[in-house]
């Protein structure tokens, strides 16, 4: 078997559509020769349909990443099919829209608090879920969108991001002991179902066309594939705690 991921055990969540990030990750990694493991929530067969689309057949099991009996679970679901694993990705998000839109100063705890489990604090529960899995080493890779800077209508989802960018430098932090990386992909705006959920998306769909160094594509989810695919690899053994940007280069530019 060839390939930047020959061999490769990874678990793969977040797949939706096709569009999604982590579908282009998924289709990357198959045809870099890695054995890929999907995880789903709520529509199963929404994403036991997509699967179907990848290169090779991939299992999906179901896991809330909120539901502590799920994360108990994982192990042992992810063991029907491989002996263990050598990545994860991570691309779960989601914020109720009062959190969005504009609403930042009208936002409630509760809502705040469930965008904050599940865009956050969901990146260490899986994790660790993941960890006994894990006996070799590995990477994990989670999806982020700059947090250095205030969004409009991106409101708590960017406070929620500032916080699973601190949480990966931690997992960074705690993991190394056991070769475990973390690192975080930071794309450009695609049009996925997550973006077509925040009121006012558009707003970042203009900026970046007008001015990423690089140009940008709304509806090329590969870049960003790429480089999650890269970060699991052998190719970055002795980096953690990293923010790659795919955006275009739009990030380094000031006013």
């Amino acid at each position: 078997m060839s390939g930047l991921l020959a061999g490769k055990r990874l678990l793969i969540t977040g797949i939706i559509t096709d569009q999604s990030i982590a579908f282009s990750a998924a289709k990357l990694a198959q045809e870099n020769g890695a054995t890929v493991v999907l995880t789903g929530f709520g529509r199963l067969s929404l994403v036991e349909r997509i699967a179907k689309r990848l290169p090779e057949p991939a299992p999906v099991i179901e896991l809330d990443v909120t539901d502590p009996e799920h994360l108990a679970a994982l192990e042992g679901k992810v063991r029907e099919h491989v002996d263990g694993l050598d990545g994860v990705v991570h691309s779960i998000a989601f914020g109720p829209q009062s959190v969005l839109g504009g609403e930042f100063l009208n936002a409630g705890w509760a809502d705040v608090a469930k965008a904050l489990e599940v865009s956050t604090f969901s990146y260490k529960a899986l994790a660790t879920a993941c960890l006994p899995l894990m006996g070799g080493g590995g990477s994990i890779v989670g999806l982020t969108f700059d947090a250095t800077k205030a969004w409009p209508v991106y409101d708590w989802m960017g406070v929620a991001k500032a916080g699973l960018e601190s949480a990966s430098r931690y997992l960074a932090l705690h993991l190394g002991k056991h070769g475990v990386r973390s690192n975080l992909v930071s794309a450009g705006p695609l049009r996925t179902m997550a973006a077509k959920s925040i009121p006012g998306f558009e707003q970042f769909e203009e900026a970046w066309q007008d001015r990423a160094p690089l140009g940008w594509d709304l509806t090329d989810q590969e870049p960003a594939g790429r480089a999650i695919c890269a970060l699991l690899s052998d190719w970055f053994p002795a980096t953690t705690g990293e923010i790659v940007h795919v955006d275009g280069g739009y990030h380094a530019l000031g006013a």
